[in-house]
């Protein structure tokens, strides 16, 4: 099961409404956090939210406001905006399709989520949206309200599934041309050319596998906390040498002996994969057991 639904509202296409729910396509529990703690007694770190008339408060004392002018502030209740909204905002409103591709990368804001029918009665309409815009290959482009902001979304089928990915509205967005100073003009070589379009092409591949990727500072940091829970030394790695200047022809001659007999790129393996998921019970027994005394002579 996919867990809890994240949004539930309607995918709305000009007189369309389709029940809709959507999932975080990501999995932070993946991730390895920390904590915060004091150096000395090593309790964890508390954050108090103070003003500065006042000291501490609590949540419920605390406004928001815009400063229109220097340490001038206009209360806005958030709550006040529900009452501007109507039930059109409660849906995934496309506004007009593009042509798969047509989105530049650059606009993706980092954010994406599965969007799944929410009712029996939803089933069938979906699936003809889905798969009348796989065939037709566009994506639709939509506004909704998440977190009580309007996002700016793409909404792409994918695998039979709906992938919907919050945009950054072009106001927010650098263009190329910003940084057009930065590139001076260069005669490139004919010759450096073709090299490097060889090395491009050995490089690439038919079918790209993320598999192979490891989350590397995830496993650093999870050897790192069995060493710690362990009470083993750490080493350090030592430093590799600075990589030497070269000619452009020669590093690029060099790539290309080194790519066609390429390392074998390195899977997860079903114990890295369980190392994670075991690492808090490892953490929480060594937090239980206390280091015997040593016995005085």
């Amino acid at each position: 099961m996919p867990g809890h639904a994240f949004w539930k509202g309607f995918l709305r296409i000009s007189l369309v409404s389709v029940p809709v729910k959507a999932y975080s396509a990501t999995r932070s529990e993946e991730r390895i956090s920390l904590n915060q703690l004091h150096a000395e007694c090593k309790s964890r770190i508390q954050y108090r939210k103070t003003c500065p008339v006042h000291g501490e408060i609590r949540s419920d004392e605390i406004v928001s406001g815009y400063e229109f002018d220097k340490g001038q502030y206009v209360v806005i209740d958030t709550d006040e905006l529900d009452k501007l909204r109507t039930e059109k905002d409660r849906a995934i409103n496309v506004e007009t399709f593009a042509k798969a591709g047509s989105i530049d990368d650059v606009q993706l804001s980092g954010k994406s989520y599965y969007v799944l029918p929410d009712a029996p009665m939803g089933q069938k309409p979906y699936q003809v949206i889905v798969e009348a815009m796989a065939q037709q290959r566009v994506e639709g482009i939509a506004q909704v309200v998440l977190g009580r902001r309007e996002q700016l979304v793409v909404v792409r089928p994918k695998d039979g599934v709906l992938v919907m990915s919050t945009l950054s509205y072009a106001k927010e967005v650098k263009q190329p041309d910003e940084f057009a100073g930065d590139i001076h003009k260069e005669t490139l070589n004919k010759q450096e050319l073709q090299l490097a379009s060889q090395l491009i092409g050995s490089m690439t591949e038919k079918k790209l596998d993320l598999e192979k990727f490891p989350d590397v500072y995830n496993e650093k940091l999870s050897q790192l906390i069995d060493a710690k829970v362990a009470g083993k030394e750490l080493v350090a790695t030592p430093e590799a040498p600075a990589p030497k200047v070269i000619n452009l022809m020669d590093a690029i001659k060099a790539s290309m002996k080194q790519v066609k007999t390429p390392p074998a790129a390195k899977k997860a393996t079903t114990k890295e994969k369980q190392r994670t998921s075991a690492l808090r019970q490892v953490v929480a027994t060594a937090r239980k057991t206390k280091p015997a005394k040593k016995k005085s002579g």
